[in-house]
């Protein structure tokens, strides 16, 4: 692994950037989970290969359990395995023809799924990765379940191997590794009474799961060519928040509770909101932090502004802002994926926009920040911010999807 920055403990020792870590006390190293894997002891010899291909073993001490002081050009060598499925609710599937080919890439790599909170189907591991898993003590891992009878996870990834999902997932709980489980929850498919089952077997994994949630399927315009699927209705949403609410630790996504037209519930509901990053218990936690941090926004200095989100959270933001008369929160509807998608994330610069044009917008428009590419300012079809916010004629603020670093948005200090 090509060592890019050197710090602490390794930096003491001699190492340089440049250098590429071969191995660490004899045992090889192909990637960031060996790298803290086998530097966990105090004692530890580093073998390095210089530019030149010189070798060289470097002695190191430091604090066991400690960051040794190493950043690599990749933490994974090599890029992350993809995806070997063809599941017929798949999103990367629907996206239109055009865009960057980073949209139409399927990772589907357990090393993601513990390094950044990814879901992995568990389709494509070899016996060696299996062992290396439970060696390792990968832990937690995120598994899209979506179904327990092997025969339904199959017609539903269209894998042959999707049928060893809960075996795999058992064999990680006996070896100590805790596990968050997913269900996409598609009509006809995995719905009533299969959804019963499925977290009927999820429970006999016991402390070991830690989470499941239930999301529904999402379905944009683009399906062309593609396996018939309907979206989930009130009546569907309604039936999967009766299914949960039966079974310990299971939640469903804000967006089943919107497409039911229930109350998102308090959140207190959600523990400690495991599955977040899944649109679980989200806009109850920005419900719970504006209620402390509305107060400090005070309604003399709030700048005149628009808020843009999607359709499914302009209610709650309009309920919320609805005290600062010079803000306003315009729902922006779908026209990149369709209508069906509702919510903030997958809006594009182009969305933002067409909701947008021929609107009093006041000193900034303000956009939650999960609209953007992780580190950058780049929208989904292309569109930078600075491109959105010259066309728009007032800047467009990314926004941390926070109720604080909503209030200093609107005081103009983002």
């Amino acid at each position: 692994m090509l060592i890019t920055h050197v710090r602490g403990s390794a930096r003491r020792a001699g190492i340089r950037a440049g250098e590429t870590l071969v191995s660490v006390n004899g045992q090889p190293v192909f990637d960031i989970l060996d790298v803290r894997y086998l530097t966990y002891e105090r004692h530890l010899v580093l073998e390095l290969r210089a530019p030149d291909g010189v070798a060289r073993l470097v002695a190191l001490k430091h604090d066991e359990g400690g960051d040794v002081g190493l950043s690599f050009e990749s933490d994974i060598p090599g890029g992350g395995q993809t995806c070997e499925n063809n599941c017929v609710f798949c999103f990367i599937d629907q996206n239109p023809p055009g865009c960057r080919d980073s949209l139409y890439v399927k990772d589907d790599d357990a090393r993601l799924s513990f390094l950044q909170g990814n879901y992995i189907t568990l389709t494509n591991l070899s016996e060696r990765e299996t062992e290396r898993i439970c060696k390792l003590r990968i832990s937690p891992l995120g598994v899209s379940v979506h179904a327990a009878d092997p025969a339904l996870r199959v017609k539903m990834i269209r894998n042959k191997r999707a049928g060893e999902c809960l075996p795999l997932m058992r064999r990680f709980a006996a070896a100590g590794i805790f596990l968050n489980a997913q269900i996409v929850l598609v009509p006809g498919y995995n719905d009533g009474e299969a959804l019963v089952q499925t977290l009927t077997e999820l429970q006999t994994l016991g402390e070991a799961l830690i989470s499941t949630s239930v999301v529904p399927v999402g379905l944009t315009k683009h399906r062309e060519n593609l396996t018939r699927l309907r979206p989930v209705t009130r009546d569907d949403a309604l039936r999967a928040l009766e299914a949960t609410s039966r079974f310990p630790n299971v939640w469903c996504s804000d967006e089943l509770y919107l497409r039911a037209a229930l109350p998102i519930p308090p959140a207190e509901f959600y523990a400690d909101f495991p599955q977040l990053e899944n649109g679980v218990g989200m806009l109850s936690l920005f419900r719970d932090e504006w209620s402390f941090t509305a107060q400090e926004a005070q309604k003399n200095t709030v700048r005149p502004c628009t808020v843009a989100t999607g359709v499914a959270a302009a209610p709650m933001l309009r309920e919320l802002l609805a005290s600062f008369p010079n803000v306003s929160v315009v729902p922006v509807e779908n026209r990149f994926f369709g209508e069906t998608v509702d919510v903030a994330g997958l809006l594009t610069g182009g969305d933002l926009l067409e909701g947008l044009r021929g609107r009093a917008l006041g000193e900034a428009v303000l956009i939650p920040s999960t609209m953007l590419r992780r580190g950058e300012d780049v929208f989904l079809d292309d569109m930078t911010v600075s491109g959105l916010s010259s066309r728009l004629g007032v800047p467009a603020v990314p926004v941390e999807p926070n109720a604080e670093a909503l209030r200093r948005a609107l005081h103009g200090r983002d």
